[in-house]
């Protein structure tokens, strides 16, 4: 019996300490598992903080003709142009700016003004957002718009010069709300902005200035020419003033239009395979109102040219490129705009507002990532 008795403490002390080991065990096992959890929660998933991507490219186009009936010149057109995309994203804050340029020059075989100038397009637009909602983000936004060389109207014997860089150019500052949303490789954007700020410039240095406004009065002989003047009111950087004691209006020239107003706007970017389109449109109005009237001339508003409250600036961009053969590279890039108080002039000489639309169709050399 009391071998028995030895022979059954024995046991229960060996399952104890058993069972002391197990439950170590398993204390062990469970942080491991614990430990192992928190670091795949933390390893990457691939999808990385910094995401580059865009398209650049050069196409090239040439004409030859020998004894062609139906006319027409000999000639090589060129352009360069680039899209690119920055984003950074990383918690609760996202980064992204894009920058789109291009410049173009066409060569004709004629002795009157060979070489002219077809495309020339500055955009760069950057924002800084931080997500309080899922696909929510409260942003500042800033983007700037202008060229890189003169602008000429090519008619027989004189080009006038009819833009230039900062003549005109506008600078976008705001504060709003951003909407963004990934599908199915799809990006889209929508953004608001009550509180935003639109300048525009006709900026016009006194040596360029003489340079250019000489050039034209030795053309055309018409003395006292002032090209500044001629471009504040081409792009509407000026303003009506009224004389308090006289009633009399006059303008007030300008080089800088600064305006308070609500901006709108909307993106679309997607990608696949070697495929590549992108879509931008932005809406700007003033918060101003029509301005004053006189009671000698009661039908017309002094409004800065139609510079108003519910009149939209509108710039809508779209892009699509397609990769094949590795280093080939066809695209169709459209422009249209829509200023408020940028005038042009048809034909027959009349200013007026119009829409502006610029499409490129062109195969290059161009590459895709």
């Amino acid at each position: 019996m009391k071998r028995f008795n030895i022979l059954i403490l024995s046991i229960l002390t060996a399952s104890m300490m058993y069972a002391q080991v197990d439950k170590t065990m398993v204390t062990k096992q469970a942080d491991a598992a614990k430990d192992a959890g928190a670091a795949l929660k933390a390893a990457d998933t691939g999808e990385k903080a910094w995401k580059f991507d865009g398209v650049i490219g050069l196409n090239a186009a040439a004409t030859g003709l020998v004894n062609w009936a139906a006319g027409g010149k000999n000639n090589v057109n060129g352009l360069a142009y680039a899209k690119l995309h920055l984003l950074y994203h990383k918690d609760a804050f996202a980064w992204e700016t894009n920058f789109d340029t291009d410049f173009g020059m066409t060569w004709i075989d004629q002795d009157e003004d060979p070489l002219q100038k077809s495309s020339d397009v500055i955009k760069l637009a950057t924002k800084l957002g931080w997500e309080f909602k899922e696909n929510w983000y409260l942003t500042g936004l800033a983007a700037f718009q202008s060229q890189y060389a003169n602008g000429r109207e090519y008619i027989a014997g004189y080009n006038p010069v009819i833009s230039k860089w900062l003549a005109p150019s506008y600078t976008d500052v705001s504060l709003g709300i951003d909407w963004k949303k990934s599908v199915s490789g799809c990006d889209f954007s929508v953004y608001i902005s009550p509180v935003a700020g639109r300048i525009a410039t006709a900026y016009v240095g006194d040596e360029w200035n003489k340079k250019y406004s000489q050039e034209r009065i030795n053309a055309t002989g018409e003395l006292g020419y002032d090209l500044r003047r001629d471009l504040q009111e081409k792009y509407g950087t000026y303003k009506y003033v009224q004389n308090s004691t006289t009633g009399e209006v006059a303008k007030e020239w300008r080089d800088v239009r600064a305006e308070l107003g609500l901006s709108l706007k909307g993106a679309i970017a997607y990608k696949y395979k070697d495929l590549t389109l992108g879509t931008t449109v932005a809406l700007f109005t003033p918060y101003q109102g029509k301005g004053f009237v006189l009671e000698s001339d009661p039908y017309f508003h002094y409004s800065n040219l139609n510079r108003h409250f519910g009149n939209f600036d509108v710039d809508w961009d779209f892009a699509l490129s397609y990769q094949f053969l590795k280093v080939l590279n066809v695209t169709l890039s459209t422009s249209m705009k829509y200023y408020n108080g940028t005038l042009i002039a048809d034909k027959n000489g009349i200013e007026k507002e119009r829409v502006q639309f610029k499409s490129v169709l062109g195969l290059g050399i161009g590459y895709s990532f």
